[in-house]
């Protein structure tokens, strides 16, 4: 039996138990639309869904895995007879120098930013056509327009996953589906604060990291507005795109830049401490 929604849409989340997915998530739902949230921890969906009411299912999927893809989907179909909207939203991000790093870790990082979207967005294509609106929405990154020192890979993903989007949502006219990206800059995230605590690249705070609705704002916006790409601030698309300008001149602004991230981190630092969520112990942060 298919379960229908009061707006007849269905929206699948990749990364749907996180910050950010949730509060897409949450967005969907107050327009009707029932979500499909797929994330690989199964206590985390656990809460999502029990937060988010009757309108959200989690289904637990290793989304690097790709022979789980059509799975997932067949649920979608099997569940509800359709798919609207996809949304990849799931992403990861390693820490430390990319030398350090083991070729398994760079490959799955790779598998989940890059080519898991790519492989979940054609299979999930034909679905997408015949709803007559089907919508892929993909959260990006400033990191696909900007590189910053110590985030090689994760750049690598953001800059792929951003041209692929792009070349798709050009082609709209041919395939019918509308195809934009959302390109956030730091967000308080879960992986955000890890990141803060294990000596991540202290650049992306520069500026107070963003709040998760900030971007899922912007997703309902492309709902509304279907474009290529939206910036939940959009200052910061100039300030880069600006900088692109003159790449070479890179290594000699990253130096003035870092001095305001070294600080910016510092006061990210002590407000997650006042709000409880990180200690100092023996001189050094730990989540709480």
């Amino acid at each position: 039996m298919t379960i229908t929604s009061k707006s007849g849409r269905i929206a699948l989340i990749t990364g749907g138990a996180g910050g950010i997915g949730r509060e897409i998530c949450r967005g969907f739902i107050e327009r009707g639309i029932i979500c499909v949230l797929a994330d690989y921890n199964q206590e985390a969906l656990d809460r999502a869904t029990a937060e988010l009411g009757p309108s959200a299912v989690g289904v637990a999927v290793d989304l690097s895995d790709f022979s789980k893809l059509p799975a997932l989907l067949a649920f979608v179909q099997a569940r509800y007879g359709r798919l609207d909207i996809l949304v990849n939203n799931a992403a990861i991000t390693g820490t430390g120098h990319f030398e350090e790093r083991s070729v398994e870790h760079i490959l799955g990082e790779l598998n989940i930013n890059l080519l898991s979207p790519i492989v979940l967005t054609r299979l999930a294509f034909a679905a997408l056509q015949r709803s007559g609106d089907g919508r892929v929405i993909n959260t990006v990154s400033l990191g696909g327009i900007f590189p910053l020192p110590e985030t090689g890979v994760y750049s690598a993903t953001k800059f792929g996953l951003r041209g692929a989007m792009l070349c798709l949502g050009m082609d709209r006219e041919r395939h019918g589906v509308h195809v934009g990206s959302v390109l956030p800059s730091a967000t308080e995230t879960p992986m955000l604060m890890r990141e803060a605590v294990e000596g991540g690249n202290t650049l992306q705070f520069m500026d107070p990291p963003q709040q998760p609705a900030d971007v899922a704002r912007q997703v309902m916006r492309m709902l509304d507005n279907p474009c290529l790409e939206r910036y939940p601030r959009w200052s910061e698309s100039w300030s880069v795109r600006l900088a692109m300008l003159a790449p070479n001149f890179l290594p000699r602004l990253i130096p003035l830049f870092r001095k305001k991230g070294v600080r910016g981190h510092a006061r990210y630092m002590e407000s997650l401490r006042k709000r409880g969520l990180v200690v100092s112990n023996e001189g050094k942060w730990e989540l709480s």
